[in-house]
């Protein structure tokens, strides 16, 4: 490579001293006060001692001129001419030459005028000038690997400074010497200085990353956008960087007290809004619980069960976050509120229980799934007491495979989990099946679980309404989808920004169903009996299949026995396949009319679905409708007619700037694809476009101060600073394994496994260490030695 082309500073010299230079005869340029021959730009070793300056300086010129091209001079007269409304405008000017020519461009030295106000000098220089000091060469403590050295000692600069009289900037000094090898073109835009995320950018960026797109794909929607990686303007390091640096900035008033006033700012545009947050004796964020005006609304029509576990804890404080959870008419999650706790004791479950009854109005839920947690398993019996408790068969069954080893004994008790028969039967085989497998011992898990058994297994929930769910992977679900965006560095505030975009997917969704199911109905055959086309109308389209499966099944039924008393008739059913398993459907008649019917399966009662015995009974009686016990408000279309919903697309406030930016962000798009199919539209927009950014280059407008996420709570409303000091959370130990393990039966100790030697086949050595296969290495290299020798 060869040096980069070199301008001397004399030239400026000559041009500033002249009878009439290039920037004197500039018209933009303001007449400029004398200046010694010190300030005029020429390098002190241009001029010698022993002779006149005129004619040391005359001689230099002529020399420079005879070298340098007449392109070179034109290129170098139109720098050193150049007049800047501002610093920041000379910066763009001198970044802008640096990005044609592959270098870098970086500020350093700055003087201030007398009263330390403004900047009256600032030093331009390549991005590779300076050497890196000496001490840090020489470390010797060097703990991480040191940085690649960039600075190289390179001389190129521009310096400009401000006229006192008239306020423009003018190039003071200019030097275009570079020694080391400029960049490409086509890798110039990869270089520090132009790199930049402009403003619309960045507001872009913060969008994405709340909906929860990671970084890198965001770099390739940019990327695809802007038609490549060289015209984005920046890396995918930059995205990292300013997203950090944008969280720093949302928290820079503390994590806990950041959640708290954004959840005061929403309470002021939704009075319906609950939250109640809990502090220790230093102020120490312990526990928060929230709720919005929809979810209270969803919890009155659908808070018949609820699911809810508490062993997800990725953020940053280790705390467990808690959605509860429960079906709506569709059969779809829905959310009625989340909690976030530092200890899992009973007092704090029993808080945050009596914060969820008191945001709902003080109405229990029928049925309540949750983990294996005795703090929770207390304070449910303490504060939900008209609930039934399950526990989630998932954990037990993952608890199986981690305590029980015997293949028979598992499906033992998995029968013992499932069956359905009645307590007494369960009491007798459970007595049986510890007595089998000689579970003596309270420590061990089967004699723990047996201890819980009214808790989860099957028999002894009978007849209760959990609508069909076993396991609590309602939660797990949606935390899985919260999982594949946070992490354990994630703040309380993004975890909450999280939480309100999975919530806000869930209700979009929930939209979708309910627009299909009233706009539409479910197709039903020609020769359908009414049941199912009354059911078509009534349910919603999920539920409607699952009621349909059970009026073709009641063609499989039959009834073997007919019990008749003055207002209820008994039907005994039993199916044509297996008629040993009878069913008894009780009807209910007031005035010649069914008003109630029940079924022993209670699959009503528990599902809120008509079994096929009940539509049977319904087929012989000749109904010639389907009976309004027969149908759950709770599935149907109009579950939620009542209640007025209050679904909104974004839970945040944005600022008017980035309103106007969304509207017209929206405008453009249409009318630049429209104006892409010709080429006169084309140009027309594009120059209309083009005047309108240089109009703004011309203002010199900086936005450095525009906010481009969400408006925080704090600078809209100012009242907010003279609440409570809420410090953040003290990070949360781990519960790690249990102290001493629960026994398994038939457990015995496992044999440390021995060395067994590959040649001889003893063990206590192996094959390396083996005197026999030595011996036979001897021999066989003795008898090749021989074999040679011969």
């Amino acid at each position: 490579w060869a040096p980069a082309r070199v301008l001397t500073p004399v030239l400026l010299g000559f041009a500033a001293s002249g009878t009439q230079s290039s920037a004197d005869s500039n018209p933009r340029r303001p007449p400029a006060p004398p200046r010694p021959a010190a300030n005029r730009g020429a390098s002190k070793s241009t001029a010698t001692a022993c002779c006149p300056p005129f004619i040391s300086t005359a001689a230099s010129v002529r020399q420079d001129m005879a070298d340098a091209s007449s392109e070179s001079l034109s290129e170098y007269y139109d720098i050193v001419s150049k007049v800047f409304g501002c610093e920041a405008e000379g910066f763009r000017f001198y970044n802008k030459y640096a990005l044609e020519k592959g270098f870098s461009v970086r500020k350093t030295y700055v003087e201030w005028d007398k009263s330390n106000q403004e900047i009256c000098l600032r030093k331009l220089v390549c991005s590779r000038e300076g050497f890196r000091e000496a001490k840090y060469m020489n470390r010797e403590d060097r703990k991480r690997r040191p940085r690649d050295v960039s600075c190289v000692g390179c001389k190129a600069k521009m310096v400009i400074a401000q006229d006192n009289e008239s306020g423009y900037w003018y190039v003071k000094d200019f030097i275009d010497e570079h020694n080391h090898p400029l960049a490409p073109k086509d890798l110039c835009c990869l270089l520090r200085s132009h790199r930049r995320i402009s403003d619309e950018q960045k507001a872009d960026i913060v969008e994405m990353e709340i909906a929860g797109i990671r970084k890198h794909q965001i770099m390739d929607i940019m990327e695809m956008q802007y038609g490549g990686y060289d015209k984005v303007g920046f890396t995918p390091r930059d995205i990292y960087n300013f997203c950090y640096r944008y969280k720093r900035e949302t928290i820079g008033a503390g994590d806990a007290e950041m959640v708290i006033s954004h959840f005061k700012a929403i309470q002021q545009r939704d009075p319906e809004f609950f939250f109640k947050y809990l502090v220790d004796g230093e102020g120490h964020l312990n526990g928060l619980f929230w709720c919005d005006s929809q979810s209270r609304l969803d919890y009155e029509a659908f808070g018949d069960v609820v699911v809810f576990d508490s062993t997800y804890r990725t953020n940053r404080y280790n705390m467990p976050f808690v959605p509860f959870v429960g079906l709506n008419h569709h059969r779809s999650t829905v959310i009625f509120g989340c909690r976030i706790i530092s200890h899992e004791t009973s007092e704090a479950y029993e808080w945050m229980l009596r914060n969820f009854l008191l945001a709902m109005g003080q109405k229990q839920p029928i049925s309540v799934i949750t983990d294996g947690d005795l703090a929770m398993q207390r304070a449910i019996r303490v504060v939900w007491t008209n609930s039934n408790h399950r526990l989630c068969v998932w954990h037990i069954e993952q608890n199986i495979i981690r305590n029980l080893h015997d293949d028979a004994v598992k499906e033992e008790f998995r029968t013992l989990m499932y069956d359905c028969c009645s307590a007494q039967q369960l009491e007798r085989k459970w007595v049986q099946f510890l007595e089998r497998n000689q579970v003596k011992s309270e420590e061990s898990w089967l004699h723990q679980m047996y201890q819980m058994r009214k808790l989860w297994c099957a028999a002894y929930q009978v007849g209760r309404c959990f609508l069909g769910l076993r396991s609590n992977q309602r939660s797990e679900s949606l935390n899985s989808k919260l999982h594949t965006h946070l992490n354990g560095q994630m703040t309380l505030f993004g975890m909450v920004q999280h939480y309100d975009h999975c919530l806000s997917d869930l209700r979009r969704n929930e939209a979708i169903l309910d627009i299909v199911a009233l706009q539409t109905v479910p197709f039903t055959d020609a020769h359908a009996s009414i049941y199912e086309k009354e059911a078509a109308r009534y349910f919603t389209p999920t539920i409607f299949y699952l009621v349909k499966w059970s009026i073709h099944a009641a063609n499989n039924c039959i009834v073997t026995e007919i019990l008749d008393s003055c207002d209820v008739i008994s039907y005994v059913v039993a199916k044509k396949d297996r008629r040993e398993t009878r069913f008894n459907v009780n009807c209910e008649f007031n005035d010649e009319s069914l008003y109630r019917i029940s079924c022993s399966c209670r699959k009503l009662e528990c599902f809120g679905i008509p079994c096929s015995h009940i539509f049977h009974v319904l087929a012989i009686c000749q109904e010639g409708r389907l009976p309004r016990c027969c149908v759950n408000r709770r599935w149907t279309k109009m579950a939620k007619c009542a209640m007025n919903p209050t679904r909104k697309s974004t839970t945040y406030e944005y600022s008017l700037i980035l309103q106007r930016y969304r509207e017209l962000r929206k405008l453009s798009h249409a009318a630049s694809f429209r104006a892409a199919q010709s080429s006169e539209s084309y140009q027309r927009l594009k120059r209309v476009l083009c005047e309108d950014l240089a109009n703004k280059d011309m203002v010199g407008a900086d936005n450095e101060g525009i906010r481009v996420g969400p408006i925080l709570p704090r600078t809209i409303e100012p009242e907010f600073e003279n609440t409570e000091n809420v410090l953040d959370p003290i990070r949360v130990p781990g519960r790690g394994a249990p102290k001493k393990r629960m026994k398994c039966i038939n457990e015995q100790k496992k044999k440390r496994s021995t060395v067994k030697c590959g040649h001889c086949k003893v063990e206590g050595h192996n094959r390396r260490t083996c005197l026999k296969a030595k011996e036979v290495e001897i021999i066989s290299s003795t008898m090749l030695d021989s074999d040679v020798s011969d």
